[in-house]
């Protein structure tokens, strides 16, 4: 599961693909997830993190 983020579960989501002649088509929205190694309980582990939660220092990075 590459597209789905384990710290604040945000994944993909899906709506319609608008043309300029208002035809509609499903389309799907997938966050931005990097693999990432991050503490856990001071323990270094690799996670699916969006780059929201990086930024924003909900995880803090491993060395």
């Amino acid at each position: 599961m590459g597209k789905y983020c384990e710290v604040c579960n945000k994944g993909t989501m899906s709506g319609n693909l608008v043309s300029h002649s208002n035809r509609k088509t499903r389309r799907s929205w997938a966050p931005n997830v990097q693999h990432v190694r991050v503490l856990v309980n001071g323990v270094p582990r690799r996670m699916n993190v969006c780059t929201r939660c990086l930024r924003s220092g909900k995880v803090a990075r491993s060395i």
